[in-house]
């Protein structure tokens, strides 16, 4: 089953700086990282305007139909950040539930949680 990871285009952290940033924003550019990380992979990738959990910039989900879903924030835009959600994000897709054993957890996703959503039930 496939899993995607939603990342949050519009993030921009406290420091965020126009000027600096060439006016993308701060979920811009983790959004590319991550696209660029999941490349080649069985992974999907979409943006979307506002998760809103502003206060934990950046921030993406992981989901699947019938599995847990999380969202994680407090993302740096840096490369290291993006593969961990990418290797995490393949945990996800790799388990029946959607749940990826704790010692399989990359370091770049630990700390980051911020929820878990239960599937769905069928109807």
């Amino acid at each position: 089953m496939t899993s995607w990871i939603t990342v949050c285009d519009t993030c921009k952290r406290d420091d965020w700086d126009e000027t600096r940033s060439g006016g993308k924003t701060d979920g811009e550019a983790l959004a590319e990282m991550v696209e660029a990380a999941a490349a080649g992979s069985e992974l999907k990738v979409r943006r979307v305007s506002c998760l809103m959990g502003c206060s934990n910039s950046c921030n993406v989900t992981i989901q699947a139909h019938g599995k847990l879903a999380y969202t994680m924030g407090m993302f740096d835009p840096v490369v290291e950040a993006a593969e961990g959600i990418v290797a995490y994000a393949k945990g996800h897709a790799e388990s029946a539930s959607g749940t990826v054993p704790y010692r399989e957890w990359p370091q770049a996703v630990k700390g980051h949680f911020v929820t878990r959503h239960h599937p769905i039930p069928e109807e």
